[in-house]
């Protein structure tokens, strides 16, 4: 019993003992604790981590399915023809007609204030052919009697009324009161100088004067502003080749056809001339517009080209319209027209004892070339006053820049006037009755005798046409 007493660990080493074995429990405990903090770390990272795997997996397939659902943007070539369509589809076609209307009007209503205001100044009503209104000295004077024989108004009136008017001109034919109606309707005393001379714009405007056959309404000279001026119109607005040739073609067909029933018919064409005319006169006018589309469109950019569409119209129709009147109007210069005194009388040539009628080819090539270079003229105004005048006015300026809808109904407004005025003013350089002399014409006219003054005539006269 001693001896285990004596030999039993002190209390000490029994306190160390178990101070040992509670720090090993507490490390136990302390250690299986931070493994289970540990494995809860672990726990909650992975579930983090396959949470944000599934919201990238997610956003992916929402972002390929938006793709998917998002059509690709068109080809640079489609955006440009659905930008064209819609443009050609925001044309205001109504306000355009609108505006061609008003122009139109604004010609006639300017037409009828030039006739109204000279009503009283007008010179006496003369039967002598070439007599006019107004004087033909002066380019005024010729101004006023073109711009009144482009009048619109004057498609309005019917057979019935130009058979009537004509009525009035045969029973006032002498100018010397004496002329009488059946009925006592056109006695010359109770008609005035400008009733008479309003019966001849009438009758001039219709009647082709040496045929005396009537003219078709959109061949007429007072038919151009309404018949033409639209096609005018369309040519401006041309930015592409196709659309450039086509216009080209209607202009020119209509300009030779004016050109025809215009012309001087003294001198007869046959129906071979006028189909190889007309057939040379449209082929130069489409190559000439076709060249230089063509031109453009391969030196400059796309977007340039377009621009420079624009400008093509103007040289083209100045060529074409030049070739057209001389291609139409050449075969005078083979036949030769008629040359007259100063009473418009055609000078009848002795050969043989017989009177034959004379065919001037000189005086011919001179009114050939001057209605070419009107024809060519008339061009300017058409093609330059409406952009001149909507690129300087600033309140033309602002409204397009505004309202760029605008831009087409004010051109279509601005070129007719502009065709208007511009048709008369071109016409107007040079008189229709023009005088060549005498020394200027054939070796065997110019020895001819003037039977009032026993001597050579100095002077020649002869109707150019228009």
């Amino acid at each position: 019993m001693l001896f285990r007493l004596f030999t039993a660990k002190p209390t000490s080493s029994v306190f160390t003992d178990t101070g040992s074995i509670v720090v090993r429990r507490c490390q136990t405990t302390i250690s299986a604790s931070a493994a289970a903090t540990t494995k809860q770390q672990a726990q909650q990272s992975c579930r983090r981590r396959f949470s944000e795997s599934s919201t990238a997996t997610t956003t992916t397939a929402t972002t390929a399915t938006t793709k998917a659902t998002i059509p690709p943007p068109p080809p640079k070539s489609a955006t440009a023809a659905a930008e064209a369509f819609e443009s050609s589809d925001s044309v205001p076609i109504g306000a355009s007609l609108m505006a061609a209307v008003a122009a139109i009007g604004a010609v006639s209503a300017t037409a009828f204030a030039v006739e109204n205001s000279t009503k009283d100044s007008c010179l006496p009503y003369s039967t002598q052919k070439g007599a006019q209104r107004f004087s033909q000295d002066t380019f005024t004077g010729r101004f006023a009697r073109i711009f009144l024989a482009c009048d619109p108004c004057l498609l309005f009136y019917t057979q019935a009324q130009i058979d009537d008017a004509k009525q009035v001109l045969l029973l006032n034919a002498s100018n010397t009161g004496t002329g009488t109606g059946t009925d006592g309707k056109y006695k010359s005393s109770d008609v005035s100088d400008r009733t008479l001379w309003e019966s001849r714009r009438i009758v001039d405007a219709a009647v082709h004067p040496d045929t005396n056959e009537m003219i078709p309404r959109p061949f007429r000279m007072s038919g151009y502003v309404p018949y033409n001026g639209p096609i005018c119109v369309a040519m401006v607005a041309s930015t592409s080749t196709v659309p450039l040739l086509f216009w080209s073609w209607i202009n020119q067909s209509q300009n030779a056809l004016v050109n025809y029933y215009n012309r001087n018919a003294s001198s007869p064409m046959t129906n071979e001339t006028l189909v190889k005319s007309y057939t040379a006169a449209v082929g130069s006018a489409l190559v000439v517009a076709f060249g230089l589309s063509t031109f453009v469109q391969k030196r400059f950019t796309p977007q340039k080209a377009k621009q420079m569409m624009k400008y093509v119209a103007f040289p083209s129709a100045v060529v074409a319209s030049s070739l057209n009147c001389y291609v139409v109007r050449s075969p005078e210069i083979t036949t030769g027209i008629p040359l007259m005194d100063e009473y418009g009388q055609e000078i009848m040539v002795n050969e043989n004892n017989n009177e034959i009628e004379n065919k001037s080819q000189l005086a011919a090539k001179c009114g050939v070339e001057s209605t070419t270079l009107s024809r060519a003229l008339l061009q300017a105004p058409v093609y330059f006053i409406p952009s001149m005048l909507m690129g300087t006015l600033p309140p033309l300026r602002d409204l397009i820049e505004k309202n760029p809808r605008y831009r087409v109904p004010i051109t279509t407004f601005l070129v007719l006037i502009a065709f208007g005025v511009g048709l008369p003013a071109t016409v107007a350089v040079f008189p229709q009755i023009s005088s060549i002399a005498s020394t200027d014409v054939e070796p065997k006219y110019q020895k001819l005798m003037n039977p009032e003054t026993a001597k050579p005539y100095t002077v020649f006269y002869y109707n150019k046409g228009l």
